[in-house]
């Protein structure tokens, strides 16, 4: 990993995305803390994909990543493309799985089809559509883990994975084996860690000061393939970019202990 491969998520201060004016003044500050890639999520839709790009790189950072809608990639996926080379960008991914029922079989085989087709049709026009996992991913479909089914009824060329790696181990699996599982198949990477509270229950923390090994994570993922590691949380427990400062910097430490 580069530095200038360590993205963030514009979902995590997706308060502060709500107009032109409000996202140039977000990205001077995200540069401000060193990040020179974003992926495009939880923006207002109110600004043109151009539009978005043209702010971005104003303030010196390129779109390494959208997300799309669901419906859309399942169903007009040449509108994705079309989006896409608006905001100069290959790499997209199905955000999660809206009015997919998980417990029944057909209606998840057919929206695993639906995005092998729609993967196809971006692969064709030189973009790339990847999966992006929540927890739910790992419970059992038949003799087999849901994420495990994917992979194997979708062809590698036509859909990635977006590994997420708060929630593959909310989901009971190691984040670092999955890396290592899926290397070939992760472009991109969400880095997200995990903590645990007093109250029993887990909670978005910034990269180095939850429970995930991030060294381990960025050097599995690395050796895969990874092109981009997109730092994000959820929630954060006051400033958020004060929060993405914490794990950037976790982040180049990764890249110093790696030296």
């Amino acid at each position: 990993m580069k530095p200038s491969q360590i993205a963030v998520q514009l979902y995590t201060v997706r308060d502060f995305c709500n107009s032109a004016n409000d996202l140039a003044a977000t990205a001077k500050k995200l540069r401000a803390i060193g990040y020179e890639a974003a992926q495009v999520s939880g923006v207002s839709g109110d600004i043109p994909p151009g539009e978005i790009r043209r702010i971005l790189a104003d303030e010196g950072i390129a779109i390494c990543a959208t997300h799309e809608s669901g419906e859309m990639i399942r169903n007009n996926p040449l509108a994705v493309v079309e989006r896409l080379k608006a905001m100069g960008v290959v790499h997209t991914a199905y955000p999660y799985p809206g009015g997919v029922d998980f417990a029944d079989a057909a209606s998840v085989k057919a929206m695993v089809s639906d995005l092998d087709a729609a993967g196809a049709v971006l692969r064709e026009n030189g973009c790339v559509l990847s999966y992006h996992n929540h927890a739910i991913e790992f419970i059992r479909l038949g003799n087999e883990v849901l994420m495990d089914y994917i992979g194997r009824a979708t062809a590698p060329e036509n859909l990635k994975f977006e590994l997420d790696t708060y929630w593959v181990q909310f989901g009971g699996a190691d984040p670092v084996e999955w890396c290592k599982k899926a290397a070939g198949r992760i472009p991109v990477l969400h880095c997200k860690d995990y903590g645990f509270g007093t109250n029993n229950q887990p909670f978005f923390a910034e990269i180095g000061y939850g429970n995930l090994d991030f060294p381990a994570i960025v050097a599995a993922a690395d050796a895969g393939g990874c092109e981009w590691f997109v730092v994000e949380q959820d929630t954060c427990p006051g400033d958020p970019f004060v929060s993405l400062e914490k794990s950037y910097r976790t982040m180049r430490d990764c890249l110093s202990n790696a030296a």
